[in-house]
């Protein structure tokens, strides 16, 4: 059982949706990027999603990219992703951790080589945007062997003769994005969310989270209410592109928090 599965059962032990947080490894910099990271649990955080700078991100809105940009500016890197991994699982070996991104970084590194580290480093699964369920072979299934999950994204076109094919090699939970495009660029709506879930639940047995489009703690509240829990990304990412604190994000991360714990 990973962290995520273990996550998950005392989640729904207690009656409770997942509050997952979305953050840019490495923004504004390292050493503030991991301070915040370390602040999510303590606000509500139950999974951590940590993103995993690309030059060319393409799933992602201008939010997203631009906080990519910064990190890599700053230095940001695989390795660094990985180190500030290491440094957070010194103080909290509990809370899952899925590293988000793009197939480059990883397959410059060698996939073997990438498993081992992010394995070593406390990584407990992965969301990689840009390798279709085609490719399992690639890394999804090296990935579920070295005892990592492999989480999928299922969208709004994902028909009923896709949809097998996505769950196939799926484990940890199901993300299911809940708009048409890209990262903060369009409100949830939980009227049209619940019925999607309902549909992806009645093929698999995994959780489903909700991600993209929900900014506010009543949003959370409303999406969570529907799925499993919900994912929160752009408008943390956005926080920490004003330049607020560690304190502040924190506070708006338990905001957010406490709307899809109300749920």
């Amino acid at each position: 059982m990973t962290r995520i599965d273990a996550k998950f059962a005392a989640l729904k032990a207690e009656g409770k949706k997942a509050f997952v947080s979305y953050v840019m490894a490495g923004d504004p910099d390292y050493a503030q990027s991991l301070e915040i990271v370390k602040a999510l649990p303590k606000a509500g955080v139950d999974i951590i999603e940590l993103g995993l700078p690309f030059t060319d991100p393409m799933a992602d809105g201008e939010t997203i990219q631009l906080a990519g940009q910064r990190a890599l500016a700053g230095g940001q890197s695989l390795q660094k992703t990985l180190d500030l991994a290491t440094e957070f699982r010194k103080e909290d070996d509990t809370t899952p951790i899925v590293l988000m991104g793009y197939y480059n970084p990883i397959y410059n590194r060698g996939v073997d080589t990438f498993l081992a580290d992010a394995k070593a480093a406390g990584i407990d699964g992965l969301i990689v945007v840009d390798l279709p369920p085609e490719e399992d072979d690639e890394l999804c299934i090296p990935a579920q062997a070295a005892g990592l999950n492999f989480i999928r994204l299922a969208t709004p076109t994902t028909d009923e003769k896709r949809l097998p094919k996505v769950l196939q090699n799926t484990s940890g939970f199901v993300y299911y994005v809940s708009v048409t495009g890209i990262t903060g660029s369009a409100e949830a709506q939980a009227g049209n969310v619940g019925p999607e879930v309902a549909r992806i639940k009645s093929a698999t047995d995994l959780p489903v989270i909700v991600g993209f489009g929900i900014n506010t703690p009543e949003a959370a509240e409303n999406i969570a209410s529907v799925a499993d829990g919900c994912v929160v990304g752009s408008a943390i990412v956005k926080e920490i592109g004003a330049g607020k604190s560690v304190e502040e994000v924190a506070g708006f991360v338990a905001s957010l928090a406490e709307g899809a714990h109300r749920a």
